[in-house]
């Protein structure tokens, strides 16, 4: 196992360099900058750019400089100072725009995971141990709906019952007075009383697709001859049931780590916007649009980063988790 891991942290290295370069080239590769964005912005607008201040901008991002050039200053600026860049549209340090966002979309994010947890894990073991009972079946139904149904529409739709029937906005993580005020334990508890919503909302899809996964899973473990052979020793159900089947089914629910980590930057962006939530999603769509390469380079990194570390984590769990899996 110590191989492994060190193994798979020396891979990580030139996995990581990799990561950088194809994302800055994939900002690139749109036509045109930020400044040809800038420009069209203001003509449509019917406005026009002083050419000296668009020469400045050149000069203080070195856009007019080829893409390694740009690339190497900004991989100088991350090891040696932690300079992620500048935002082009919002004029400030990308590290700051980003960190600002971290911790609320870390603990919508962890909020959404533990959700997903709790409701996924004892309806799927229930509908595996109940199969074709009216249970199972109403488990399936809800299961295929979730799937069905996308984020962004069940937020429209929670947002039309909340408004319509009970007057309520549930846009935004705080309400209007603790916007901008200091934490203090009545602005937790205010996000705590927003909180419920998106957690809902975004943990729907996961959760469904995580029941129909448990079911299967343990079904075919309930299955094996091991499972019949401690049943006929007489080994109590529920004992039986926990200490190999189910521990064996988790493996889908460990397997999650991979894609939680970078669900902490992207933050269920399509459901941010809707909502108003103030999350890092909205803040990559925007950057996207407008190119601002610096920004949305950083997003991207950073997505593909967390995945390989999250995929790492999965798999020590996994193997921590299931004698069978073994990494030589």
């Amino acid at each position: 196992m110590l191989q492994f891991l060190i193994r798979r942290i020396l891979y990580m290295i030139p996995t990581m360099i990799a990561v950088s370069i194809v994302a800055f080239i994939i900002i690139q590769l749109p036509p045109g900058d930020y400044l040809t964005t800038l420009v069209a912005s203001l003509a449509a607008q019917g406005e026009t750019v002083d050419p000296a201040r668009l020469d400045a901008l050149k000069d203080r991002y070195g856009l007019g400089q080829p893409v390694y050039v740009q690339y190497l200053k900004w991989m100088k600026g991350i090891l040696l100072e932690g300079d992620f860049g500048d935002s082009f549209g919002w004029n400030r340090p990308v590290s700051d725009l980003i960190w600002g966002r971290l911790a609320l979309t870390f603990v919508l994010s962890l909020a959404s995971l533990i959700f997903v947890w709790l409701v996924a894990f004892p309806i799927g073991i229930y509908s595996a141990v109940k199969q074709y009972s009216i249970g199972d079946y109403f488990a399936t139904f809800i299961g295929f709906l979730g799937l069905a149904t996308p984020d962004f529409l069940l937020a429209l739709i929670m947002m039309y019952i909340s408004f319509k029937f009970f007057n309520q906005s549930v846009g935004g993580l705080f309400s209007p007075e603790f916007q901008e005020a200091p934490w203090d334990w009545a602005r937790v508890v205010d996000l705590l009383g927003h909180l419920w919503v998106p957690v809902v909302i975004i943990g729907t899809s996961g959760t469904a697709s995580l029941i129909r996964i448990m079911r299967a899973n343990l079904l075919d473990e309930l299955r094996k001859p091991y499972v019949v052979t401690a049943r006929a020793k007489g080994l109590p159900e529920w004992k039986l049931l926990f200490k190999y089947p189910v521990r064996v089914a988790l493996n889908p629910f460990i397997s999650t780590v991979g894609w939680v980590l970078p669900t902490l930057v992207s933050g269920a962006a399509i459901v941010s916007i809707v909502l108003s939530l103030p999350t890092t999603g909205p803040l990559l769509i925007r950057a996207l649009l407008q190119q601002d390469m610096y920004l949305a380079a950083s997003f991207i990194m950073m997505l593909s980063i967390l995945t390989i570390i999250g995929t790492l984590v999965s798999d020590l769990l996994l193997a921590w988790l299931d004698p069978r899996i073994r990494y030589e």
